[in-house]
């Protein structure tokens, strides 16, 4: 069977060289981190980080939030808010009980308040207007019981009871957990030892802890499972979650706020004397301490009420949200990857084709690939070409990189947060770098003639790869500094992703219509270059292909224009004919994509016949969101190529079809400043009336019909002059020529949790 010739150079250059030095390297970091992740990391499923460690993401006059500290995030993962159901289908029929002083309460009042927020506050009411505050309580919702024991001594016979009962893993003589409590949280008695203990407060307060630690050393689960000595297995999930015994610290108080005479008795002190004996007792023994707890109230004043004694109910709905963190988290991976809660969760271990793509792109394939390079065996005549073969390499590596990068805990994730300074600094690197990388284009000549209009001067490829380059540019800074909560941004970005489909109905048509190319080798080409990632991804990282929006986006109008040109194509030469066949293809493509039960009844037929579930209302949204930039893309190219054909003095000139194009070449200069002008003035009209949008959806609703008026207007000033279009930016081109690429594979390694968060590299000591 003769092999496929495919052509080659004959050495690499050296910017493939670099190229593939630094995937080697990527391939050996990934590949010790990994080794690294699995036998030596302390703490594998970053339980100890939601106890010990975190910050406030949105607390201080820096972020100017006029409603601060909802965004806690621990070190290194992500902490879920959990939601009344959530809750329920966690505790299922455990209880949660809180004992301690009125700190602990808070805690229990937050809790309460997720679980049922109206009948919380009434009952959080009448005890604030009798005068017996101190005292249990018990919340019932949905099932699901909290019970709060007032102990401020930590010395109570509720306290030895519940004790007594606390199974944090399932007891086979008792038949399961028995009637034990599935989470308990005890707060440290420090400030009632401080406030009303005689001078022998710390040894009363050391004998109170010294109590619990026993049985806190034989609750402990999560330290068993965490231990760097013991083998690494996954967390339970479902109805064998463990039960949690936990211990909060001393809360230190805003002293400059306290009542004089709690000031003269909760000292700094004493308050420090205690929380250091806590963490001598947590080094010494397995008790977990939620030290989170202490650093919530490290940014000052704002984190307190007025006593200076209780935090702000924003900082006790994220206390009790680390204490559901850490019970509940394990039991979502039976479902979903835990893309936004990733805080002591297991991820899915890999089967089936993640399997065989993590040991071909990991072993296989590069062990083949050094093997051949060295002749260590005859091997070659079997495999494709070098170059082919080490592409495939390079893919495949980067299918597991994503896969390493977002599905497991190796990569350390955080939560995006909003920072205007942030975002224009990155934009104003970027506009620095592709200004001073302006260079002249490919083949360019100093002399025009006068009336001549060299097709790669208007949009040349060169040119669209520039705008395609800096537009990629801007969505990756948008997605990574979480600019979509700000209205003009995500206007922008919309017009940049029609902007690209207006290049991919202009790109194509002019393709076909030069080459009248309708083949089933270009459709194949086409088609498999804007899918074969995201459809491979969608395997690998457990998603599906509408996820990847883009391309199954412009695969889609792809196959529209080749439907609309191929159908009739004898015809293209004729205006009237072409614009009626365009026409009609925007008509029926709308009625398709708008009328209800179509796409529902295709959503039908793919579940029944191939197991495929596609959210077709996302993608209905997606498809009119962009509705008629495509034909815009289509009319233009069409235009262009006819006016070329006038203006070269082809044959088609003398057509009388072409007749209403003969003004613009007799005064083309005229006709030029006019659409000049034009643009420049619609440009700002067009910005200073979407101001007026008050939301996302009002901006939407009007998006596929105006977004030709700044599209058009850029394409008009970009091609003003011929210095415009015989320069373009080296730096954003480069990045343009693999725009669809980098498109997809931002959601998972510029971006984690399928571009919802960010990922930090892991902390491999040296």
């Amino acid at each position: 069977m003769t092999r496929l010739k495919v052509a080659v150079p004959s050495t690499p250059s050296r910017a493939v060289l670099l190229v593939e030095r630094l995937l080697q390297s990527l391939l050996c970091l990934t590949i010790v981190a990994v080794v690294y992740r699995y036998c030596w990391i302390a703490d594998p499923f970053k339980c100890a980080a939601l106890l010990n460690k975190g910050q406030w993401l949105d607390a201080g006059p820096r972020w100017s939030s006029s409603n601060p500290f909802q965004n806690w995030e621990p070190s290194g993962c992500l902490m879920h808010e959990y939601k009344k159901e959530e809750i329920q289908g966690c505790f299922h029929d455990r209880r949660m009980v809180f004992i301690g002083d009125s700190t602990t309460r808070q805690i229990f009042w937050a809790l309460a308040n997720k679980m049922d927020q109206k009948r919380a506050e009434e009952e959080l009411s009448e005890l604030l207007d009798v005068e017996q505050k101190h005292k249990d309580l018990e919340f019932v919702s949905g099932g699901v019981t909290v019970q709060f024991i007032w102990d401020p001594w930590l010395n109570s016979t509720g306290l030895d009871h519940e004790l007594r009962k606390f199974r944090a893993v399932p007891d086979e003589t008792m038949g399961g957990f028995g009637d034990s409590a599935g989470l308990i949280l005890l707060g440290a008695p420090g400030l009632w030892y401080a406030r009303h203990g005689q001078e022998n407060f710390f040894k009363d307060f050391r004998d109170s802890i010294d109590n619990v630690i026993p049985y806190m050393d034989h609750a402990n689960y999560s330290n068993q499972i965490e231990s760097a000595d013991s083998e690494l297995r996954p967390l339970p999930i479902g109805h064998q979650l463990p039960n949690f015994l936990l211990l909060a610290p001393v809360q230190v108080p805003w002293y400059q706020s306290l009542s004089p005479s709690r000031e003269a008795t909760i000292t700094p002190e004493k308050i420090d004397l205690m929380n250091d004996y806590l963490q001598q007792v947590s080094a010494h023994s397995n008790a977990d301490v939620v030290w989170s707890f202490s650093l919530m109230t490290w940014t000052g004043r704002r984190g307190y009420e007025e006593s200076g004694l209780h935090v702000v109910n924003n900082v006790a709905h994220r206390k009790a949200d680390i204490l559901l963190n850490l019970r509940c988290n394990s039991g979502t991976t039976s479902k979903h990857y835990p893309s936004d809660r990733t805080c002591c969760s297991n991820y899915k271990r890999p089967v089936g084709a993640q399997l065989i793509i993590l040991l071909a792109g990991m072993l296989l394939l590069p062990i083949v690939s050094f093997m051949r390079r060295r002749h260590a065996l005859r091997i070659g005549p079997f495999l494709p070409h070098a170059e082919v073969f080490a592409a495939l390499t390079i893919f495949t590596l980067v299918i597991c990189f994503c896969f390493y990068a977002d599905r497991t805990q190796l990569f350390e994730k955080g939560h995006k947060q909003f920072q205007k300074r942030d975002f224009l600094l990155a934009c104003l690197a970027v506009a620095f770098a592709g200004l001073f990388s302006v260079r002249k284009n490919r083949g360019v000549t100093k002399v025009e003639a006068p009336l001549r209009l060299p097709e790669h001067r208007f949009l040349s490829r060169d040119q669209t790869d520039e705008w395609k380059g800096w537009m990629q540019f801007f969505i990756l800074i948008y997605h990574y500094t979480h600019a979509s909560r700000i209205l003009w941004v995500y206007e922008v970005v919309r017009l940049l992703v029609a902007s690209y489909l207006f290049m991919t109905g202009f790109g194509h048509t002019l393709y076909f219509m030069k080459t009248d190319d309708y083949s089933l080798r270009r459709v194949a080409s086409v088609l498999l270059r804007n899918n074969l990632l995201s459809c491979i991804l969608s395997y690998m990282m457990r998603t599906d292909y509408l996820f990847y929006y883009f391309a199954p986006l412009v695969s889609f109008w792809f196959l529209v224009i080749y439907f609309t040109l191929k159908i009739g194509r004898d015809g293209n030469s004729d205006l009237n004919f072409l614009f009626c066949k365009i026409l009609c293809s925007a008509l029926v493509t709308t009625a398709f994509i708008k009328i209800p039960g179509i796409l529902e009844v295709a959503s039908s037929i793919l579940r029944y016949c191939c197991g495929i579930s596609w959210d077709m209302e996302e993608w209905r949204f997606r498809v009119f969101l962009d509705m008629y930039i495509v034909y815009v893309g289509v009319i233009t190219a069409v235009l262009y190529q006819r006016l070329h054909g006038v203006m070269t003095s082809s044959p088609l000139s003398s057509c009388s079809r072409n007749a209403i194009l003969q003004p613009t070449t007799i005064y083309l200069y005229l006709f030029r400043s006019i659409c000049i002008l034009v643009s420049a003035i619609l440009l700002p009209v067009f910005w200073i009336l979407t101001r007026r949008s008050p939301n996302k959806a009002d901006y939407n609703w009007w998006q596929p019909y105006i977004s030709f008026i700044p599209i058009l207007s850029f394409v008009t000033l970009r091609n003003s002059h011929r210095v415009l279009r015989s320069h373009h930016s080296k730096v954003f081109a480069w990045l343009g020529r693999c725009s669809s690429e980098t498109y997809v594979l931002q959601y998972h390694i510029w971006l984690a949790g399928d571009t919802t968060v960010y990922y930090q590299p892991p902390k491999i000591p040296l």
